[in-house]
C-alpha cells in the first residue's frame, strides 16, 4: 500500500495520477496535506503540485471526457468531500484507462460515485438558492451568512449575479471563511475579519429599516401558512433543521 500526500488543489490531484502511473501503483491511499502519522510497512510519497505533470494528465481526460464531464468532474473535487479523493482518483484511472468513452458507464463503481456526488452537489447547490436571505447593511451592501455542507459556494455566484444584477452582495461560508462579493461589475472572492462578531450575526451593521423588512417577512410568512395542512415531516425533508437558523422565518 502507498499513500500519496497532496496539497489538496486539484492540480495537485492531476500530479499525483501522474505519480500513480509513473511508478506503476496499484494499491494507494490518497491524503491531504502534511503526513503526520507513521505506518509500518507503508510507503509514503509527497506529490509536488507539477503544472506540466497535471497539464499532461487533464490534455489526456478532455480527450476522452466531454466538456460537461470534465466540468462535473472538477466540481466534485472542489466540493471537499470528506474521503471522496480516492473516488476520484478511481475515476479517473478509469477514463484513462478505457478506449471508449465511459462517462455514463454506470456499471462501473468510480463512475456511478461520480455521478452519486453530482447529485448531491446540485442538492445543495438548489437548496442554497432557494435558501439564501439577504440582509441589508449599512453601506448599502446586501448580506447572507450560510454553512453548506459542501464547497459549492463558486457554482452560486452566477444565479446571484443574474438575479441581483444592480446590487451589491456578499455570500459568505461561515464553516470555510470566505465569500464571494458582488460589486456590480464582477464577482470576487473576499475573507473578512469576524474578529468581534459571528459571520451569521452582523445586526450591528443592519439599515434602520432592515428590522421592519424581517418582521414584514416573518408576518407574511404566518400569515400564509395553514395550520391544519402542517406537515412537519415533509417539511423538514424540503427545508432541513440546520439551514433554519438562516431563515428569516425561521428565527
Amino acid at each position: 500500500m502507498t499513500t500519496l500526500i497532496y496539497d489538496g488543489t486539484f492540480e495537485g490531484l492531476l500530479t499525483a495520477v501522474f505519480e500513480i502511473y509513473e511508478h506503476r501503483l496499484q494499491h494507494i491511499k490518497i491524503e491531504k496535506g502534511e503526513w503526520l502519522a507513521t505506518a509500518l510497512f507503508e510507503d509514503v510519497i509527497k506529490v509536488h503540485t507539477d503544472d506540466k505533470r497535471a497539464g499532461r494528465v487533464l490534455q489526456g481526460l478532455q480527450k476522452r471526457l466531454s466538456a460537461g464531464a470534465m466540468q462535473r468532474l472538477y466540481a466534485v473535487h472542489m466540493a471537499g468531500m470528506e474521503g471522496e479523493d480516492i473516488n476520484i482518483i478511481g475515476y479517473i484511472r478509469y477514463v484513462i484507462d478505457s478506449v471508449q468513452n465511459v462517462e455514463e458507464d454506470y456499471g462501473n463503481r468510480y463512475v456511478l460515485r461520480l455521478a452519486e456526488m453530482v447529485r448531491m452537489i446540485r442538492r445543495e447547490k438548489h437548496r442554497m438558492e432557494a435558501f439564501i436571505r439577504f440582509q441589508k447593511l449599512q453601506d448599502e451592501t446586501f448580506y447572507s451568512a450560510i454553512e453548506p455542507d459542501f464547497n459549492i459556494l463558486p457554482l452560486l455566484g452566477k444565479h446571484f449575479k443574474n438575479r441581483y444584477t444592480d446590487q451589491k452582495w456578499i455570500i459568505y461560508d461561515m464553516r470555510r471563511n470566505y465569500g464571494l462579493f458582488y460589486n456590480l461589475h464582477a464577482i470576487e472572492f473576499i475573507a473578512l475579519d469576524f474578529s468581534t462578531t459571528r459571520p451569521d450575526n452582523v445586526i450591528s451593521t443592519y439599515t434602520e429599516d432592515e428590522s421592519l423588512y424581517q418582521n414584514l417577512w416573518k408576518n407574511y410568512f404566518h400569515s400564509v401558512n395553514i395550520p391544519a395542512r402542517k406537515n412537519t415531516k415533509l417539511h423538514m425533508r424540503h427545508i432541513p433543521k440546520r439551514y433554519w437558523r438562516f431563515l428569516t422565518e425561521k428565527i
